[in-house]
């Protein structure tokens, strides 16, 4: 079996091979190259013919691993299984952190949970043992925090599902948020597609001081840029201020860059990343990354003169950066902390805290813990503990461990925190609360990355304020929104004190605590993987059925959306998500947020073309798929926009669409259509979008001859006979007919690439 660790040996190649991949980048761009941009090319599936026009090119790279968290995981293993495959292609691990609720405590609730979550945690553990991929058991940690511990590397390229890997970056990685079918198809082997990112520096001038830390740069970022502005971008930090940041510091900013949108985010190989590395037990890999420094940083003339190489450019002096709050409902609403008790009364924000809570995958780090724990000290000196609800989530076992025998823990118990779970709990809605009512208006402060409306506790009153660990800790003391820790008191029935700016090592002095019993090895052939018969949540894939070379003739019209048309819409999230590794069950969401066409003000239903009747287009498909009719969907400008969530393209197949022709795709979901084996096009023009009617035969002809570059006819034979003749186009290239031939990717793979 492949190793699943990052080794020395797997560095060395990889540095070689992007050494080697940048030079011939070099010689065609006939300048000095950007951090980002020897990651990214580095890792190209063929740097001397691929086309890297910056945003716009896609680009097929080789990430050197993949994660995946339990719930989306789910569905990546399933299909991965399809391939045939006996182990990953790369190494890749699973870790057990979404689906464990945050309510009374960590004994109880992953007590809870492990009954709750027991056949999708088995099926997860012994999948992954059959397949050589890592498992991380349920409390082991968050993703991004066992990720940072264990397996991330400077230069290195991975993908993670959603956003749940970008604090590699902070260790010099390009670390980017994927659908599960990204994941499933790099580990059968498939080189990933990318829209060629454009570039945003971000030069850190100065040294932080005082009350200011790592989380405070991305809070004025997301400010700065808003939640939209790096879409699409990769944002590349660099200068002085950079190298003064600590690893895991880095990693808290680098983590966030997923509230701004952006692809990923980096900084350049340092000091600090060889200690943390070291720390770490990865001092062979600090050794190696220090022999390499040239292509685990930018060249000189991009730090020199970063507007002649980045498409934007900031600025940041972390000598005056105060610190920052962000929200209610988003990241992307900062002010610095002196300004927030005037924007309160303003707004009439309720100014009393319901709920304090601190960790997270976004800060959960030693240091983060340690400054922390110093207020929480001065503070019980006069006898003021938390005011409120003061909740905790550690981040991993090796810092729980840590932080444990160095005394933090026992002094936020003092203090009076509840310990949660190590695992993402009430950062992804994942909290339960009787302390608050549904509907009823509260302030919270986390040091999280996601506050939207609802976000952490379902409850869209509550107002969700986001800061660092110590600024958490300072008002959650004091127990206002309104409370200045850097101008006001703390007072206590022992007295008053000014709190002190916390400081705490960047790394434990004795060395961390390692996790000695939450990572499972593989097995590898022997293992066998189970899921029961009977499975309300899980259910194992059958291929779908290949092409049978003939035209799409006289198909049935499931829906024509209307607007906006997101993954969202098309495969909605909430109670469904218990349901992403079971396809069937799933699939009865097809559509519930599509608006029909046909129906004004009619949200997710449609007319059933056999028998009149009205009902959710899921029921409808599976009366048309009854009957062997095919059928095929009708969409707007940019449909499938959102998250690349591959049960959107998964279901229409396995109901039986055959086509979804649109004016326009978004393009990560265009890929996953014809990945699943559904025929993607757009119209030639957009405004016959209008000339398709709710009693439509469609048909397609001259499939056998599809081929790349060449247009299609779409007829639709309408109810009163007449028909309209329409021109509709693809992007198919070679590589992706075979697909469409063979019934899906995976299929294509299974046949060793034989239609």
């Amino acid at each position: 079996m492949a190793k699943i660790e990052t080794s020395p040996e797997m560095v060395k190649k990889v540095y070689e091979t992007t050494r080697a991949k940048t030079e011939v980048i070099r010689k065609r761009l006939n300048r000095s190259l950007t951090l980002a941009e020897k990651i990214i090319y580095g890792h190209l599936d063929d740097p001397q013919n691929q086309e890297i026009n910056r945003g716009s090119s896609f680009l097929l790279l080789r990430p050197d691993r993949v994660a995946m968290q339990d719930a989306t995981a789910q569905m990546a293993i399933l299909q991965f299984m399809l391939a045939g495959k006996d182990e990953a292609a790369v190494p890749s691990t699973v870790h057990c952190d979404h689906l464990i609720q945050a309510y009374h405590g960590k004994e109880a609730d992953m007590a809870a949970s492990n009954v709750t979550n027991k056949e999708v945690f088995e099926f997860l553990a012994t999948a992954a043992s059959r397949y050589n991929i890592g498992f991380w058991k349920p409390g082991a940690g968050i993703i991004h925090q066992v990720i940072l511990e264990n397996y991330a590397f400077p230069g290195g390229l991975m993908i993670g599902t959603d956003s749940h890997t970008p604090n590699a970056g902070g260790l010099g990685m390009c670390a980017v948020g994927v659908g599960g079918s990204d994941a499933s198809d790099v580990m059968v082997g498939l080189p990933w597609e990318v829209k060629n990112p454009k570039l945003i520096g971000v030069h850190l001038k100065g040294k932080m001081n005082g009350w200011t830390s790592a989380k405070d740069v991305i809070l004025k970022l997301c400010g700065m840029l808003t939640v939209k502005g790096g879409t699409d971008k990769i944002v590349e930090y660099f200068g002085e201020g950079a190298d003064a940041i600590s690893c895991t510091g880095k990693a808290t900013i680098t983590n966030m860059g997923a509230e701004l949108g952006a692809t990923c985010s980096v900084f350049p190989y340092d000091a600090k990343m060889s200690g943390y590395l070291k720390a770490t037990g990865r001092a062979e890999l600090a050794a190696i990354a220090d022999q390499n420094k040239d292509i685990l940083r930018a060249d000189d003339d991009v730090v020199a003169n970063p507007k002649k190489y980045f498409d934007e450019v900031y600025e940041i002096d972390l000598s005056s950066l105060e610190p920052h709050l962000v929200g209610p409902h988003t990241p992307d609403l900062a002010r610095p902390i002196s300004k927030i008790a005037e924007e309160a009364k303003a707004n009439g924000w309720t100014l009393k805290l319901s709920s304090a809570l601190i960790g997270s995958c976004t800060n959960s780090s030693y240091e983060d813990i340690g400054r922390s724990a110093m207020l929480a000290e001065q503070a019980m000196k006069i006898g003021v503990k938390m005011a409120q609800p003061f909740l905790v989530s550690p981040g991993s076992t090796q810092i729980q461990n840590t932080i444990t025998r160095d005394g933090q823990m026992k002094t936020f118990e003092a203090v009076g925190a509840t310990v949660l779970a190590n695992a993402c709990g009430p950062c992804i809605g994942q909290w339960k609360r009787d302390d608050v009512k549904a509907g009823e208006k509260n302030t919270i402060i986390t040091s999280f990355n996601r506050n939207f409306r609802g976000r952490n506790d379902a409850n869209m009153e509550t107002l969700a304020f986001i800061g660092s660990p110590e600024i958490v800790m300072a008002l959650g003391l004091a127990g206002r929104l309104d409370f200045n820790p850097m101008t006001d008191e703390l007072v206590g029935p022992n007295g008053k004190v000014k709190l002190t700016p916390p400081s705490a090592p960047e790394l434990p002095e004795k060395g961390f605590v390692p996790d000695t019993v939450g990572y499972q090895k593989p097995e590898g052939a022997t293992a066998k993987v189970t899921i029961a018969d009977n499975s309300p949540r899980l259910q194992f894939l059958q291929p779908f059925t290949k092409w049978d070379g003939k035209d799409f003739v006289d198909q049935l019209l499931l829906a024509k959306a209307k607007g906006k048309c997101t993954t969202d819409h098309i495969s909605p999230g909430g109670k469904w998500l218990n349901f992403r590794g079971h396809l069937d069950k799933i699939s009865d969401n097809m559509l519930l947020g599509a608006d029909n066409a046909f129906l004004p003000g009619v949200i997710g239903k449609g007319n059933n073309q056999l028998d009149g009747s009205q009902k959710e287009f899921a029921a409808v498909a599976r009366d048309y798929q009854a009957h062997n009719k095919g059928w095929m969907i009708i969409g707007d400008e940019n449909y499938g926009e959102g998250s690349s969530r591959e049960h959107a393209a998964m279901s229409p197949r396995y109901l039986g669409c055959t086509a979804v022709i649109t004016k326009s795709f978004a393009r990560i979901h265009e890929t996953n259509l014809k990945k699943q084996g559904v025929l993607a096009a757009t119209f030639v023009n957009p405004a016959d979008y209008d000339k398709i009617q709710e009693k439509d035969l469609l048909t397609i002809r001259g499939l056998n001859d599809l081929a790349p570059g060449k247009d299609l006819v779409l007829e639709a034979k309408h109810a009163d006979g007449s028909v309209d003749k329409i021109a509709i186009k693809h992007t198919y290239n070679a590589e992706q007919l075979k697909w469409f031939k063979a019934g899906s990717a995976l299929n294509l793979i299974r046949s060793g690439g034989k239609v």
